[in-house]
């Protein structure tokens, strides 16, 4: 009987595309073929950076479909998930400057997460070459799409001297009409903004106290 129950494991899971390795003392229950991402659920698991443990924690079984997505289909979020499965070895070897293409091109698609991510490696010298004047790039433009850690990243590289003076008042203005619920972030972020009023002039911190879309 126990044969037979194997046998017909094997069966279930050579036509949903599960590996062999998976099959001892699984219940059919627990091969059910995992279901692809939703575009809006993948982009909340991007911005909650828990998108590579998903992928590892529905064991590596989207590969392909995160391939396709990601290279024929052009999805930007499919993109952005491949680049960092790319970079960093995440059920694929390892090909960082593969990856760093994909994150590109989601960026290039105006993706906020990506924009955000490339700021922040550029920055640190993260996989790149450390470039603080590409990463203003980057970061100024994920900061316009509202992304709250763009934002933050591209006021402190304005406090540590990289970046236009010009740009001040857009960078104060976005991270002033942030919200945040994080009692610690919420100080972070009055802290830099007392920091960067005092290398603009006073009307523009009054011009960039005005409401988001006025």
């Amino acid at each position: 009987m126990k044969r037979i129950l194997h046998t017909a494991l094997f069966i279930c899971a050579t036509v949903t595309g599960f590996s062999a390795h998976a099959l001892e003392g699984e219940t059919i229950e627990e091969l059910r073929a995992v279901q692809l991402y939703s575009q809006d659920a993948l982009i909340d698991m991007i911005n909650a950076n828990t998108h590579l443990d998903k992928v590892v924690a529905d064991r590596c079984q989207l590969v392909q479909d995160i391939e396709a997505r990601a290279n024929v289909l052009k999805v930007p979020a499919y993109q952005f998930l491949w680049g960092d499965m790319l970079a960093w070895g995440v059920c694929v070897d390892a090909e960082p400057a593969r990856g760093i293409g994909y994150m590109e091109d989601a960026a290039n698609q105006g993706l906020p997460a990506a924009l955000e991510q490339l700021g922040r490696y550029y920055a640190k010298g993260t996989l790149v070459q450390q470039d603080k004047s590409r990463a203003v790039v980057y970061l100024r433009e994920a900061a316009a799409l509202k992304n709250l850690k763009a934002q933050i990243h591209l006021v402190e590289l304005f406090l540590d001297g990289y970046g236009s003076p010009y740009d001040y008042e857009d960078a104060y203005h976005w991270l002033y009409n942030s919200v945040t619920n994080d009692k610690k972030q919420h100080q972070q972020i009055a802290s830099y903004l007392a920091r960067l009023e005092k290398l603009m002039h006073p009307k523009a911190v009054r011009e960039a106290k005005r409401p988001l879309d006025s």
